[in-house]
């Protein structure tokens, strides 16, 4: 009696052909999750330089332009954003004036865009604001 056994010549390329199959949507989950990433490192970058821009605020409120000082400490502070994009987007609010004990509130914003393959998925403004005691 012959024993019959698999024949591994009729399955040459099946695994090349699953992974052509697959291989599309690795690489689309792939895409999205480096995209999401860099909005995220984008997110945390302009809550830390508002952060430091509010504090520049707080301690510098007997400079000449206190406003001017926040802005160049956000600027500063944000090097990883496209400075021009951030610059027109920096609002510096103090609802007393400058006088100690009051409060300054700093905002800022900052486009994002998450664009799989060139597609855009979703886009929009990431927002912060930070609020400090004048010293």
């Amino acid at each position: 009696m012959k024993r019959r056994g698999f024949n591994t010549r009729k399955e040459d390329g099946q695994a090349m052909v699953e992974f052509a199959i697959v291989a599309p949507i690795l690489f689309l989950i792939l895409f999205a999750i480096i995209q999401f990433g860099i909005t995220f490192m984008n997110s945390v970058a302009l809550t830390d330089a508002v952060r430091i821009g509010a504090r520049k605020a707080a301690v510098s409120r007997t400079s000449a332009d206190p406003t001017a000082a926040t802005t160049a400490a956000i600027l500063g502070a944000a090097n990883d954003l496209d400075q021009s994009t951030l610059l027109g987007r920096i609002t510096v609010s103090t609802p007393n004036g400058w006088t100690q004990g009051g409060s300054v509130t700093v905002a800022a914003t900052y486009p994002y865009s998450i664009n799989i393959l060139g597609i855009v998925v979703a886009s929009g403004d990431l927002h912060s604001a930070t609020t400090e005691r004048l010293e």
